[in-house]
């Protein structure tokens, strides 16, 4: 695995972990990173993502369903939700990835945590959000590079 894609599934599984039993972000990242250590700068943007999605976590809820009706989030698998998250906000609010790569990235994580169905999901939901990138940006307006 490659090690930002690495990075990612540490800041997948607190994603997962909080958003599934409420433990406290600070705590359950700490634990993670103490059973897979990552160097300092993965760590760094491990911690960016985890911090980044949680406190925008509805916003970005909501420019899934609205730009994606297709898929109610309220039936969509909690690992999904997470990997839907992690790219919009790495594409379009934090805009660290370039969209392609976010994509490629959240498919990768697709295949290890999801189901089988789940890579070829989080594809076609990203697609969607992807074709809004600009509008999507704009309803964050000027995010921190």
């Amino acid at each position: 695995m490659k090690l930002r894609t690495k990075a990612r599934s540490v800041a997948l599984q607190v994603l997962y972990e909080v958003d599934l039993t409420g433990h406290p972000p600070l705590e359950a990242l700490n634990q993670r990173l103490m059973d897979e250590p990552l160097d300092d700068k993965l760590s760094d943007f491990c911690r960016k993502i985890v911090f980044g999605v949680l406190p925008i976590a509805s916003k970005l809820d909501h420019l899934i369903a609205q730009h994606a009706p297709e898929w109610p989030l309220d039936q969509v698998a909690v690992i999904d939700r997470n990997i839907l998250r992690m790219a919009l906000w790495e594409f379009a609010v934090e805009k660290c990835t370039p969209v392609k790569v976010a994509i490629n990235e959240a498919v990768e994580l697709a295949k290890i945590f999801g189901s089988d169905s789940t890579p070829r999901f989080v594809n076609g939901v990203l697609g969607s959000l992807a074709d809004h990138q600009t509008e999507i940006e704009n309803e964050f307006g000027a995010q921190p590079t």
